[in-house]
């Protein structure tokens, strides 16, 4: 690069009129090297250029096999793949993303304790480390027969009226009044859990055009051992699988306006797809930010959605919830004085120093390399993906800021194949509450790394409850703005079907 710089002001006027200064810098931009300081046109318009939807499906595109851009892990794949710090990132660097990994992956304890920098757990909880939910850093897992589980939560809400009378013109949900934002089934000792999650399967067949039968498994989930009293009778039970945590960081750093221009709530182009950014609160920044992250785009920051995960699955507080009653509720006596018995010195438990290498470790985890993205029949699923305008809400590409948190997600192209928009995703995958009220509407998830699912997770359970036992069923689960999509594919021959299967193995 310093010779670049050296030689770079006698060159350009001659690269500007032979044509090839475009070519260099589109280079520049897309290996993730930085082109401030050199005579650029338009970025905007350069940025728009790279990111366009392809056209040519003979052959790759040109850096598809870098979907985290320089941060891309190119090590081979197996079941750390998740594991892996921004290959971009520098030696000195490279200790705090590892001691990030060992706070991730320790198990807390309840206080008091001898190990201090591990005590504070529950009074409540879902699991004891962020291990245990996002499994090598990758997707959670459904609960075997007799088990509990730790990766799957229920999130609980209420009408507007029944959460707070006073503000039901307002229109939003609240917490459960007993139980809170999500059902709790673990506790510390002398403290009882709320309850136990509870599940029904029932089948689903879906016959394809070419005679394929193809069974879903719907679930119907609720709760059994409740132990703090009856829930309120219109609570809506939420199921949540654990998502993967890779490239969130690169998510943070994409430009909101560039997600904003994207959406289209009123479906004025109408192609039946609309997407509607998710505007919430920044506890973190005090006003209101983007929704990146969570299956409803619930968190505008990496920090903050962690925050909010260490309290409500773990039960520890952090500088930015330093909660001195963990996440117990008025009616939970025992969970409240449980917590205020533990001692204090009026700092979080997991602190500034722990809990800021968490976030990290999170923002850094690394995206795989793409796999056989030459391979004909990878290229094929690749222009049936497009054909069936599956790039509506998975949009491939963003080119991230320039000024992003961590240097290893500035100014990098990425594809992560989302537009971090809500989508209405029809009635089979709706939150059901009661009075035929539901939460339609879900953020497109990521589909980066999609094809390690089972070799880094152990499974292949997809959607946001796991009900999904293969891409292909996730795919058939799709309505509402997707419904199109949907036909389309169940319209496929068996051959184009693999090829699109083969596309999504290889993301």
């Amino acid at each position: 690069m310093p010779l670049f710089r050296h030689i770079a002001p006698r060159l350009l006027p001659g690269l500007r009129r032979s044509g090839l200064m475009r070519t260099i810098c589109a280079v520049l931009v897309l290996s993730g090297v930085p082109t401030a300081g050199y005579p650029v046109q338009d970025e905007r318009a350069r940025i728009a250029a790279v990111t366009k939807p392809a056209t040519d499906f003979s052959r790759p595109e040109r850096f598809e096999r870098r979907p985290g851009g320089a941060a891309t892990t190119f090590r081979k794949p197996g079941p750390k793949a998740f594991s892996q710090p921004s290959a971009n990132m520098s030696f000195e660097r490279q200790l705090d993303f590892r001691v990030g990994d060992g706070i991730f992956r320790k198990l807390w304890v309840s206080s008091p304790s001898s190990t201090r920098s591990s005590d504070g757990l529950g009074p409540l909880f879902n699991a004891r480390s962020c291990q245990r939910c996002h499994i090598q850093d990758g997707r959670g897992r459904l609960p075997g027969p007799g088990e509990r589980a730790e990766s799957l939560i229920l999130g609980l809400s209420v009408p507007p009226a029944a959460a707070d009378p006073a503000s039901a013109h307002r229109g939003s949900s609240g917490p459960e009044p007993v139980y809170g934002d999500q059902l709790q089934n673990f506790a510390v000792r002398g403290v009882p859990a709320e309850g136990e999650l509870t599940v029904a399967w029932h089948d689903v067949p879906v016959t394809l055009a070419d005679g394929e039968v193809v069974t879903l498994r719907r679930p119907v989930y609720g709760v059994s051992g409740l132990r703090y009293g009856p829930m309120h009778p219109d609570t809506v039970i939420s199921p949540r699988l654990a998502p993967p945590v890779i490239g969130m960081g690169l998510l943070e750093a994409v430009p909101e306006d560039h997600v904003l221009v994207l959406a289209d709530p009123d479906d004025r182009d109408g192609d039946g797809i609309s997407g509607r950014a998710s505007m919430v609160w920044s506890d973190e920044h005090d006003r209101l930010m983007l929704g990146r992250f969570g299956w409803r785009a619930g968190q505008p920051t990496v920090l903050q959605q962690s925050a909010k995960a260490f309290l409500r699955d773990i039960g520890i507080s952090t500088p930015l919830y330093p909660v001195p009653q963990g996440d117990c509720t008025p009616a939970q006596e025992a969970c409240r004085a449980s917590a205020v018995a533990e001692p204090s010195d009026d700092e979080a438990e997991a602190g500034a120093t722990q809990f800021d290498l968490v976030v990290f470790y999170v923002r850094n985890l690394a995206v795989p390399a793409r796999r056989r993205i030459g391979d004909p029949q990878v290229l094929e699923g690749k222009r049936l993906f497009y054909a069936a305008n599956c790039i509506g809400c998975h949009t491939p590409k963003f080119v991230t800021r320039r000024d992003s948190i961590g240097k290893e997600q500035s100014f990098q192209l990425i594809w992560p194949y989302s537009d971090l928009l809500l989508h209405d995703m029809g009635e089979g995958l709706a939150d059901q509450g009661p009075a035929g009220s539901a939460g339609r509407e879900w953020r497109t998830p990521p589909l980066w790394g999609i094809g390690l699912t089972e070799l880094v997770s152990g499974h292949t359970r997809f959607l946001h409850d796991g009900r999904a036992a293969s891409l292909l069923e996730a795919v058939l689960w799709h309505g509402g703005e997707a419904e199109a999509a949907r036909r389309h594919v169940i319209e496929m021959t068996r051959e184009e079907r693999d090829a699109l299967l083969a596309f999504l193995g290889s993301l």
